[in-house]
């Protein structure tokens, strides 16, 4: 099944920023969504919109540190929709600081997120993808994947592991799954308010307000991921700010 119309599509911290963008697009090309985040509210709404510009979209709260929430989130597109064909794996955290502020719990927040988080919603999909031998599996990584950063450490950590975990996902996925990397630069969301280090939050924001492009543009890589035809797997793919080193 090629394109995306009719398609089911979970995705993960669908409340905000790269998440709502995708599936306010993903819903205008016909696919039904199933929307996981903690801000329940945010998804109520969002769906609400959805439903009143035609489409298709079912929410549950979903942490995605929580094993069990990532397969109630799979198991709602099962019990609506009698399938799932893609998993966006979009949650993520970014509380950056200098290693020296030593904000270890903090660094255990991105751990869990960005690299357990991922691993929770694989080990969710996974068996469902292999029941219906078909699946595919779309992830949000960052360009801090490829380039470390003062104060990026244990967040680049954590997306070279996403990378890693995916590549290993691609390889092992056989030629019935599909695996893709999606890597953005600066985006106009509320990324810079997760670091409680003021001078860092500071550099964020400015260079948000300067470069940053609007979420709409990642999950444009995003849909045009997902519509190629099933023999097409497009593995990875980085969006950033023309200005952006």
């Amino acid at each position: 099944m090629s394109g995306i119309d009719g398609k089911v599509v979970a995705i993960t911290g669908a409340s905000g920023g790269i998440g709502e963008a995708t599936a306010l697009l993903l819903a205008e090309k016909g696919a039904r969504l199933v929307l996981g985040a903690r801000r329940s509210e945010r998804l109520a709404e969002l769906v609400a919109r959805i439903e009143k510009a035609g489409g298709t979209a079912v929410q549950t709260r979903t942490d995605v540190t929580r094993r069990d929430d990532l397969h109630a989130l799979v198991a709602l597109a099962g019990e609506r929709f009698g399938r799932l064909d893609v998993l966006v794996n979009n949650a993520g955290s970014g509380t950056i600081s200098p290693l020296d502020d030593l904000r270890v719990d903090e660094w255990d927040q991105m751990v869990d997120v960005n690299v357990k988080g991922v691993l929770h919603g694989i080990g969710a999909a996974l068996p469902v993808f292999r029941a219906q031998g078909t699946g595919h599996f779309i992830t949000i990584a960052s360009t801090a994947a490829f380039r470390v950063a003062p104060a990026m450490a244990v967040y680049a950590g954590t997306k070279f592991a996403v990378r890693a975990i995916c590549e290993g996902l691609r390889q092992e996925a056989g030629d019935s799954l599909r695996v893709t990397t999606v890597s953005p630069g600066a985006v106009a969301t509320d990324f810079a308010e997760a670091s409680t280090n003021p001078q860092v939050r500071t550099q964020i924001t400015e260079m948000r307000d300067r470069i940053a492009i609007p979420p709409a543009a990642i999950a444009r890589a995003i849909a045009f991921a997902i519509e190629q035809p099933a023999t097409v797997d497009v593995n990875e793919i980085v969006v950033r700010p023309t200005a952006q080193n």
